[in-house]
């Protein structure tokens, strides 16, 4: 059984937090394309730092620990009812042992007063698409691509019409 904690991100361990996602996000993408891939945001990264940065300034980080190891993290935007999971992630090492879930568990009790939530993931990522939509109970309500934009993201266009990717936006609503 696991024992899954959600711990406050410390600073000394952002650098850490920083490359535990990007190796994370690297390995959903390594596994579906292989090395030669497309898909990069920066230098071999899915995720860029900057990326991970701007979210880790911008809400609620947390460490998702497993007794007391770190096996993941988690970013949270909250705003009244409503609450944007930016980042979850969890070592490709502690796959399939129930960490994501029970992480996900964990967000949802810390924070009660949400009634909304909602995320994005790459189409290729099928592990999330699953976790998601099958486990947490999320539905896909819009995919962005090169014919639709993230309204959100004024340079969507842009980056679209370099790399051609795109991304589901899940939703879940708390009854």
């Amino acid at each position: 059984m696991t024992d899954i904690k959600l711990v406050p991100l410390t600073p000394d361990d952002r650098e850490q937090f920083i490359n535990d996602n990007q190796e994370a996000f690297n390995y959903g993408a390594l596994e579906e394309f292989g090395r030669r891939d497309e898909h990069f945001e920066e230098d071999g990264e899915i995720i860029s730092r900057e990326t991970i940065k701007k979210a880790i300034d911008s809400g609620e980080a947390y460490r998702i620990m497993n007794g007391d190891k770190k096996v993941g993290g988690v970013v949270l935007k909250i705003d009244g009812d409503k609450g944007d999971l930016d980042l979850l992630f969890v070592s490709p090492k502690a796959h399939s042992k129930g960490i994501g879930y029970a992480a996900w568990c964990a967000v949802e009790k810390l924070h009660p007063e949400v009634k909304v939530w909602e995320t994005c993931t790459p189409y290729f990522e099928t592990r999330n698409i699953h976790f998601y939509v099958n486990r947490c109970g999320f539905h896909i309500v819009e995919f962005y691509n090169e014919h639709h934009p993230d309204p959100n993201e004024p340079d969507a266009r842009e980056e679209f019409e370099e790399t051609f990717d795109a991304m589901f936006r899940f939703e879940k609503i708390i009854k």
